[in-house]
């Protein structure tokens, strides 16, 4: 009987180590479960003006515009997204800079989640370039950086005050 006993044992652990988990007794119901996990968009926040200071003719004016940041709610597996920037030529009446004696430094970059963020540096210019990339993303995450534009003046610039526009995209 000693036997038998032991036999019964070694057959019920044999039996929870090739199934693991919990027991179900033949006949009790169970309950599948699922659920979903939503995803949302990629998304650019920038400040809407900046104020860069001001300088003689011959000289630099460099300034922070104010955080931007990108959003990546897309919850993927694989994520990965371009930041670009274009800038228009500055205008003060008659009077222009172009946008080529503008730089665009991107500065320090604040990551959350999963994402590898590769800055970069460039020369402005009517056409849009790429100041930041984001590669090797996993789920939902963020970047933020403060650029800093640097506009040397002309020795010929006019005086006054110049306005251009600097559009940054992300896709």
């Amino acid at each position: 009987m000693r036997s038998r006993i032991l036999s019964v044992a070694a057959a019920a652990a044999a039996l929870v180590a090739v199934q693991p988990g919990l027991a179900v007794a033949a006949g009790d119901p169970s309950t599948t479960e699922t659920f979903t996990v939503t995803s949302g968009a990629l998304t650019l926040t920038v400040p809407a003006s900046a104020n860069l200071g001001s300088g003689a003719p011959g000289t630099v004016i460099s300034a922070p515009i104010g955080p931007c940041t990108v959003t990546d709610d897309r919850a993927l597996l694989s994520a990965s997204w371009t930041v670009t920037a274009a800038e228009t030529d500055f205008v003060n009446g008659t009077s222009t800079v172009p946008a080529t004696d503008a730089t665009y430094t991107v500065g320090v970059v604040t990551t959350t989640g999963t994402i590898t963020v590769t800055p970069t540096n460039v020369t402005l210019s009517n056409t849009a370039q790429t100041v930041l990339s984001g590669t090797a993303g996993v789920g939902d995450n963020t970047a933020t950086w403060d650029p800093t534009i640097s506009v040397n003046v002309p020795a010929s610039a006019v005086g006054g005050t110049y306005t251009g526009t600097l559009t940054q995209s992300v896709a």
